[in-house]
């Protein structure tokens, strides 16, 4: 999909819509002219049409009763009024009738190419957003999993494949990159999809309460166990266990989970008899499995037996042009959870979002996302919705210069002086101080730059 740049321009003076198209024309947009309010509802019919300028006082039909039957005929379509000074309260009716905004004469036309910018972006990011909704429904998410970058696109592939087969898959990346969405992805996807998916964090369970919680107990087998219970084997049995943070999990336990892994039963704590087992499972770690066995934590028999396949991650870092999609998902799952209705995130917000590092990956950003659907005052999410150190990020990435080896120097100094003028309101004499130099040099310099003229308070 792509936007219309077509404007309606409405003006019973033949002069002033001259001038009106040209200065459209100058911009970029698609002028369309109409007499009258007449003509321009018969325009409007056939032409694909998002912005009116209308003159007010016009025969036949005057902009007011335009306003009313553009309604009816393009109920997209936003009005401008162009007005004298006489019929200010005539458009201010129609203001609460509808009208965009109203304009007196003569025309502030830097006032108008803000309105037509503001209202053509705003079309641009309802056509990505209608784009993006498609994507989701379409190839963009694989059973929860979110994005469209080929790095995440050859994951949904690996996922479809590995889901039917019964084979032990070990899940790794940085942490909150997703790793149990896609076992919850592989466990959906796979014909145990049924059955229960039950999840266990090594590094969340207290060391003397994980080898029951994994393997069960029988009453009495430790002081506090009043009653048999069964471990994760036995509640996900015919379907998925998966073992998060597999790297932290207490050495002594790991031969223990070994066997029952290779012999395919369990014993609970106190218990006499195995029990057989029907579990798929499904390990993973935020750390390098190869540095995990280096150091010991991490025994080597255990990741051979757990990574049949490996899936790695990438960092969100990695993926940047999956965020719009992502950003979208999450404002979604928010719209609905916190009774609210946001669009979408600005532009300003994207470019802040583009450029920041994302250390916290897909969880970070979630984060960020639900705290800005809560705080939003309008439909769309402004920097100001965000958590302060990103903005505060995003600021002094603007301050800083980045210049890349091989640059010409007259290049880096042009840059250097100019971006210290505008980080001090074009003050020749404080930039001057801050760059350790005599006025008169910064002076000479814009001269060379041709921008000698450039507005200052020094």
């Amino acid at each position: 999909m792509t936007t219309n740049r077509h404007i309606l321009i409405v003006d019973d003076d033949a002069s002033a819509r001259e001038i009106l198209s040209m200065m459209m024309q100058e911009w970029g947009y698609q002028p369309i002219e109409a007499r009258d309010g007449e003509e321009a509802l018969r325009k409007l019919e056939k032409e694909p049409v998002s912005v009116v300028l209308s003159d007010v006082i016009m025969p036949k039909l005057d902009g007011l009763e335009l306003l009313r039957r553009m309604k009816i005929v393009n109920s997209k379509a936003k009005l401008i009024l162009i007005t004298a000074e006489g019929t200010i309260d005539l458009s201010v009716q129609a203001m609460k009738q509808g009208a965009l905004d109203f304009l007196t004469k003569p025309i502030d036309f830097k006032k108008l190419k803000i309105l037509l910018d503001n209202v053509y972006e705003e079309e641009a990011e309802m056509v990505e957003l209608d784009d993006l909704d498609k994507l989701l429904q379409t190839e963009g998410a694989f059973y929860g999993f979110i994005g469209r970058s080929p790095v995440v696109k050859s994951i949904f592939r690996l996922i479809h494949d590995v889901a039917s087969k019964d084979a032990a898959v070990l899940i790794t990346g940085e942490s909150g990159t997703g790793k149990e969405v896609v076992a919850k992805a592989i466990h959906q996807a796979s014909p145990r999809a049924s059955a229960p998916f039950i999840a266990v964090n090594a590094s969340a369970i207290p060391e003397t309460l994980i080898e029951s919680e994994i393997f069960g107990h029988e009453r009495g087998a430790f002081t506090g166990a009043v009653d048999r219970r069964m471990g994760c084997f036995e509640l996900a049995t015919t379907g998925t266990l998966f073992l998060d943070e597999i790297a932290e999990m207490p050495l002594n336990l790991q031969p223990k989970l070994l066997r029952v892994l290779e012999e395919g039963s369990v014993r609970r704590l106190g218990g006499k008899d195995s029990i057989p087992i029907d579990v798929r499972i499904i390990a993973a770690t935020n750390h390098s499995p190869e540095d995990a066995i280096r150091d010991g934590t991490l025994r080597k028999d255990l990741y051979y037996r757990l990574s049949t396949v490996q899936i790695e991650l990438p960092p969100l870092a990695q993926r940047k042009e999956d965020i719009p999609l992502l950003v979208r998902h999450f404002i979604e799952l928010y719209d609905q959870k916190h009774q609210v209705k946001i669009k979408s995130i600005s532009r300003r917000t994207k470019q802040i979002f583009m450029n920041y590092s994302w250390p916290g990956n897909v969880r970070e950003l979630r984060n960020v996302i639900e705290r800005a659907v809560i705080v939003a005052k309008s439909e769309w999410i402004e920097p100001q919705d965000l958590p302060p150190y990103l903005t505060q990020t995003a600021t002094d990435q603007e301050q800083m210069i980045t210049i890349k080896p091989g640059t010409p120097f007259s290049e880096a100094e042009r840059e250097i002086i100019l971006r210290t003028l505008k980080s001090v309101d074009n003050n020749k004499a404080e930039a001057a101080r801050v760059l350790g130099v005599d006025v008169k040099t910064i002076r000479n310099k814009l001269k060379v730059y041709g921008i000698a003229d450039l507005e200052s308070n020094g």
